[in-house]
């Protein structure tokens, strides 16, 4: 968390949580629509199906380590960014999710009394 004297560490920018995750795939089909290259294209010139593809771009799939790689060579966007954004996104769903938070608490109860 970001600090700076005098003003409200709710009030930088740095330390904002977005109201959202951000999956990779937006960041990705933004980037692709800015380059004007069909997805069908991307998707041969990466050696994986339409659906596959749409599905990332979509974020109803999430990226693999293989797939950031593929971006990479196809697009010039690091791997280890995308996967970065993947693993806050999974990090920030699983946060969301009140059920698995529950079970959370009752497993630190657990290990409070250890």
């Amino acid at each position: 968390m970001c600090t700076i004297q005098g003003i409200s560490p709710d009030m930088i920018a740095n330390n904002l949580i977005p109201a959202y995750p951000t999956h990779p795939g937006e960041v990705l089909k933004d980037e692709i629509e800015y380059r004007k290259i069909s997805q069908r294209s991307l998707a041969s010139r990466m050696g994986i199906s339409y659906k596959a593809l749409n599905d990332i771009l979509n974020a109803r799939r999430p990226l693999t380590t293989a797939t950031a790689m593929m971006f990479e060579a196809a697009l010039d966007v690091p791997a280890d960014s995308l996967m970065r954004m993947q693993l806050r996104y999974n990090m920030r769903k699983a946060a969301d999710d009140k059920s698995f938070m529950e079970r959370l608490n009752q497993i630190r109860k657990y290990a409070a009394v250890l």
